[in-house]
C-alpha cells in the first residue's frame, strides 16, 4: 500500500495516522526495531554479555525484525504480479529475487546460533532504508513543503537535503562493506564448520547458496571478490612466499572458479525472468 498523498492543510495528527495505516510505514518501523535492536545488542557484545537476556532478546527481535520488512516487499511484489495478471514465476524465479533471499537468511539467523557478525550487513541496509523513507515520505508528512508555481520543483528542507547527500556520498562505499561482510562471515562459518560446532555444516551449506547468489547478482561482492584475488596475487608474486604456497593459491583459485562455473542459477533462469530486484 503506498503512502498516501500529503494535504498540507490536514492536521499533522491526521496525516500521520493515514501514514501509520500503510504497509511501508511498517517496513520503515521494522528497519527502526532493527537499528534500535542492533545498538542494544551491541552494547551487550562491547562489555561481554552477549549471551544475556536483553542481549539474545535484542538479537532475535532484530532478526524478527528484518524478516518482517523483507517480508512486506515480497508480499508487496506478490499482490502486484496478481493485481496486474503476470505470472508468479517459478520458484527457481522466486529464489533469484533478492528479497526472498534476505527473508530466508532472516529466518535461518532467527533459528540459528548467534552470530554476531551476520546482523551487519541487515544493519548497514537498515541505515539506508530509513534514511531514504524518512528524507521522502515522513518529513513531508511532518512538514510538508510550501506550495511552488506550477513546473518548479518543491523546496526541501535542510535536514532533507543532509540526509540526501549523506545517501549519495556514502551508499557505493557502504555497499561494499556489505560484500566484505558477506564474504567475512562465510569465513567465520567455515571455521565453526571446521571446529564441528552443532549444526556448523548445514548454517555454512545454506549460507554458501545464499552467498553464490549473491556473487552473481551484485556487482558489489563481485568487486570485493576481484579486490581480495588481486591482493592474494600480489601476496603469492612476493620472492619470499615459498612456491607450495604459490602454488596452493593458484590451486584454491582454480577450485573456486570451477565451482562459480558450474553452480551458474543464470544458465537455469536465463530468459525466464527480468533482472533480479535491489534488496529493500
Amino acid at each position: 500500500m503506498a503512502p498516501p498523498p500529503v494535504q498540507a492543510s490536514e492536521p499533522l495528527q491526521q496525516r500521520m495516522l493515514k501514514l501509520a495505516q500503510t504497509l511501508q510505514f511498517a517496513w520503515f518501523c521494522g528497519h527502526v526495531t532493527l537499528l534500535l535492536c542492533t545498538l542494544r545488542y551491541g552494547l551487550s557484545y562491547v562489555f561481554f554479555k552477549w549471551y544475556s537476556r536483553w542481549a539474545q532478546f535484542s538479537y532475535r527481535t532484530a532478526f524478527v525484525a528484518a524478516a518482517a520488512t523483507y517480508g512486506i516487499v515480497v508480499f508487496k511484489g506478490f499482490r502486484a504480479r496478481q493485481k496486474s495478471g503476470k505470472a508468479q514465476g517459478s520458484p527457481l524465479q522466486l529464489a533469484a529475487d533478492e528479497n526472498v533471499q534476505y527473508l530466508a537468511m532472516a529466518l535461518v539467523w532467527l533459528f540459528s546460533k548467534q552470530v554476531p557478525l551476520a546482523l551487519l550487513p541487515f544493519t548497514v541496509y537498515s541505515i539506508f532504508h530509513v534514511a531514504t523513507y524518512t528524507r521522502g515520505i515522513l518529513l513531508p508528512t511532518v512538514q510538508p513543503p510550501p506550495p511552488t508555481p506550477a513546473g518548479q520543483k518543491p523546496k526541501s528542507s535542510a535536514l532533507s537535503d543532509a540526509i540526501g547527500r549523506f545517501v549519495k556520498d556514502y551508499y557505493d562505499a557502504s555497499m561494499s562493506l556489505v560484500a566484505g561482510l558477506e564474504i567475512a562471515l562465510w569465513f567465520r562459518l567455515l571455521l565453526s564448520a571446521i571446529a564441528f560446532q552443532k549444526g556448523s555444516w548445514i548454517l555454512i551449506i545454506i549460507y554458501t547458496v545464499f552467498l553464490r547468489a549473491r556473487i552473481s547478482q551484485s556487482t558489489f561482492v563481485q568487486g570485493m571478490l576481484h579486490q581480495i584475488g588481486a591482493r592474494g596475487d600480489t601476496v603469492a608474486q612476493r620472492q619470499d612466499v615459498p612456491p607450495a604456497v604459490r602454488q596452493g593459491w593458484e590451486t584454491m583459485k582454480g577450485v573456486a572458479k570451477q565451482a562459480h562455473d558450474q553452480t551458474d542459477i543464470n544458465k537455469y533462469v536465463q530468459g525466464q525472468q527480468a533482472a533480479p530486484k535491489k534488496a529493500q
